[in-house]
């Protein structure tokens, strides 16, 4: 392979060949990125990571949204972190426009792209050019909706959704409240009607998706990296955060923080703050599985055998044909 692969004849420099991987939490997503984009490197094609956290692009919260440090990106540029304070609102679309600006200054670099992450609307967002400026929004509609789930809790709203607009709650996770405040304010404002088709990505694009055939294992590596957290400066990380901003911020509603809190209050002792955020997390795997599986296809790839060698054939075919 040889560098410049971003400006292929006959296809704008504006989309570099891309890479997603995605899958559930605490799956090695991220080591896979690094490991992947150095491989590349090596090969004289340089790679960047771009984050598709929804938790990581926010600043101060590093250790409960396990965002990688320095080490850990081994000199691999990434895009997408740290880019607003926690009480600051980002939403899909908000996403969209920093990964596009990514994109666009790697495909001027001769790069491949490498969308890493588990938060599946970010990705088909970029990966399937979800066309969300045409999907309304209204801070009034959303400020009220919101007022009502704190006061009355979700049952209210999942009974007005499903009576306003069945088809979209049926495609809607209705055990989460902040989908459920979406998906009505959607439905307030523009009906029951689908949503308009994707655009699709318009460049080179590999799917790979990691996951663990065997969840007792993945339940191990989520124990193992609640414990890495917790004794790596959750606690202190949360303190800090606790006391710049209101608990109740949606970005603060990362596994992690609330049992920090509990524990900090003693609430919880130190197994009882393991107990319920590993519980918290097999849940958010389990979600996130169904999410990716029922979207656009992955090619799955098992994270406790080395993924690395079939993503790099995948990325090598990428850029061969780009």
């Amino acid at each position: 392979m040889a560098a410049g692969v971003g400006e292929g004849a006959g296809r704008s420099p504006a989309r570099p060949p891309l890479v997603v991987i995605g899958g559930p939490t605490a799956t090695g997503k991220t080591d896979l990125a690094v490991r992947l984009a150095l491989a590349l490197a090596e090969r004289g094609v340089p790679a960047e990571v771009i984050s598709a956290d929804s938790r990581q692009v926010y600043r101060g919260l590093d250790v409960g949204t396990a965002k990688p440090t320095l080490t850990e990106r081994r000199g691999v540029p990434h895009h997408c972190l740290d880019l607003v304070e926690p009480d600051a609102p980002f939403s899909a679309a908000d996403f969209v426009v920093a990964a596009t600006t990514a994109l666009e200054a790697i495909a001027r670099r001769g790069g491949v792209a490498i969308l890493a992450g588990g938060t599946g609307l970010w990705i088909r967002a970029v990966a399937d050019g979800l066309p969300l400026d045409a999907i309304p929004h209204d801070p009034a509609v959303r400020t009220a909706l919101e007022a009502e789930l704190a006061a009355g809790g979700p049952g209210p709203l999942v009974a007005r959704l499903r009576a306003l607009a069945p088809a979209r709650a049926a495609r809607t996770d209705l055990r989460n409240p902040r989908r459920v405040v979406r998906a009505l304010e959607i439905a307030t404002l523009a009906g029951d009607g689908a949503a308009p088709p994707p655009r699709g990505y318009q460049g080179p694009l590999a799917r790979i998706g990691l996951d663990l055939r065997d969840h007792a294992l993945h339940r191990r590596w989520i124990e193992a990296r609640a414990i890495g957290q917790l004794d790596g400066g959750i606690l202190e990380e949360a303190a800090a955060l606790r006391a710049r901003f209101p608990e109740n911020l949606p970005a603060l509603s990362a596994i992690g923080y609330r049992e920090a809190w509990d524990l900090l209050d003693r609430r919880l002792d130190r197994a009882g703050y393991l107990a319920v955020n590993v519980r918290r997390t097999v849940a958010f795997a389990r979600r996130q599985r169904s999410w990716f599986r029922a979207g656009p296809g992955l090619d799955w790839l098992e994270a406790s055998e080395d993924p690395l060698p079939e993503a790099l054939r995948r990325t090598e075919r990428l850029v061969g044909a780009a």
